[in-house]
């Protein structure tokens, strides 16, 4: 069961991209997918059908080559169980590998109840740019300890202005369906948000994330909840997400998650 699972997942690893406005670059085991015009710009990863067992150093350094020509992020994204020999040519490479539990959640899972502050936004939600900037202030100071960064510190995020054109890119995939998101809003701020990204019938919920000040309040758990039924509303039979560590996972377990393998990033060691 886990071995279909992860080829579902590897479909839409390979497919994410390319719906996304990216086209795939060949090289040999390797796939780099690169963004035609504004947009996300992806990872390179093993290309889709293979193991990857082939791959050497050598392959990963033209891939590195190829980004650094095109200014583009020094990125590779893979699941370690559908190729495990990745690892070790991007290490001699001179990457550093971040490791995440990759979980999937269980077609049983009983919903969990809705949370009064938790609701879904729509492509002209005037809350829009807050909530696609509270993510960025959470993923920089990592963890489930509550923090200094509040409300305050999300108003002076939102003078700069590359959080409207962020909030540009999401409102059209939210009108064309290539996204969905849902907040945790209270008094008029927006502590909590999150993402899923269908590609079919598979979604992945991405970006939740809880602003430091206001984490233990089980406001990530709920916008994951919300996400998990408009995806099922909307289709979705498989839906997964990669956790932050092993205390992430443990949160999402209470939502039916279970773990299936795990998602791998290597990026330059500064990074």
């Amino acid at each position: 069961m886990t071995g279909t699972i992860l080829a579902v997942l590897e479909r839409y690893y390979d497919t994410v991209p390319r719906v996304g406005g990216a086209r795939g670059e060949d090289f040999g085991p390797l796939t780099l997918f690169v963004q035609e015009g504004d947009g996300w710009a992806y990872y390179a990863r093993p290309a889709l059908g293979g193991s990857g067992s082939g791959v050497t150093a050598d392959d990963v350094r033209r891939v590195l080559e190829r980004q650094r020509e095109l200014k583009v992020p020094e990125s590779f994204e893979w699941v370690a169980e559908s190729c495990p020999s990745l690892r070790a040519a991007v290490e001699a490479a001179g990457l550093h590998v971040h490791a995440h539990p990759l979980m999937v959640l269980d077609s049983a899972a009983e919903p969990l109840p809705p949370h009064p502050d938790v609701r879904l936004l729509d492509a002209g939600d005037p809350l829009l740019r807050a909530a696609v900037t509270v993510p960025a202030l959470a993923f920089a100071a990592p963890g489930t300890a509550p923090g200094a960064a509040g409300p305050a510190a999300l108003a002076r995020a939102l003078e700069d202005p590359q959080t409207q054109a962020r909030r540009d890119r999401v409102s059209a995939m939210l009108a064309d369906g290539r996204t969905g998101m849902a907040a945790a809003v209270r008094d008029g701020v927006v502590l909590c948000s999150g993402q899923y990204n269908p590609v079919g019938d598979v979604a992945e919920i991405v970006g939740v994330g809880t602003l430091p000040a206001a984490r233990r309040q089980g406001l990530a758990l709920a916008v994951t909840a919300a996400l998990i039924g408009l995806a099922r509303r909307r289709g979705a039979r498989t839906v997964f997400l990669s956790a932050g560590d092993e205390d992430v996972a443990r949160i999402y377990g209470r939502a039916g998650f279970r773990r299936v393998g795990t998602a791998l990033i290597a990026e330059p060691p500064e990074a």
